[in-house]
């Protein structure tokens, strides 16, 4: 089988892989992420070792290389800070601008250049303990720091954190 024939059998699923991947990566693009599993079949198309297996093989090949990808790109991401755009009224008052758009895609960033909206978004529907996390990663930390702070176990603090970027999306599709 040729790498093209492959492809076109494989790339819906490739794709929805990748979508989910970006969804979890502030760093890497959905583009990048995909261009990068196409250089990983490359690769290992050009070098035999798919032959004779399975597309779901092939699938998950691409799964775990994804994965280790973002995992050891992550530390070398270029990070600018949103403060020296926008810096914080006071030390007390979490960036919230900073956390909506290290979590949004970049046509959001255009879209969230007040403070208002920000302020709304915090104000109408995010409970205490959301706005809590959201000042945390504002401040920088981690997961794991936040949820030692907390009090609360890092996967906990990863669920709320989806729920929050739900709650955004609501405020930035109407925007």
């Amino acid at each position: 089988m040729r790498l093209e024939e492959l492809l076109k059998k494989i790339n819906p699923k490739l794709k929805g892989i990748v979508y989910n991947l970006s969804r979890s990566s502030v760093f890497l693009q959905q583009e990048d992420l995909y261009q990068e599993a196409l250089f990983h079949l490359w690769k290992d198309f050009t070098s035999g070792k798919l032959k004779d297996k399975t597309e779901s093989y092939v699938l998950q090949g691409c799964y775990f290389y994804l994965k280790n990808y973002i995992r050891c790109h992550r530390p070398k991401a270029n990070l600018i800070s949103w403060d020296s755009f926008y810096p914080a009224q006071s030390d007390s008052e979490p960036d919230r601008m900073a956390l909506l758009a290290e979590h949004e895609a970049v046509d959001y960033r255009e879209k969230l250049d007040s403070n208002l909206l920000a302020e709304t978004i915090c104000n109408n529907g995010l409970t205490e303990e959301e706005k809590e996390i959201l000042s945390y990663y504002a401040r920088g930390l981690t997961v794991r720091e936040i949820g030692l702070r907390l009090g609360v176990s890092h996967v906990w603090v990863v669920k709320l954190t989806k729920c929050i970027r739900e709650k955004c999306r609501k405020y930035l599709d109407n925007f």
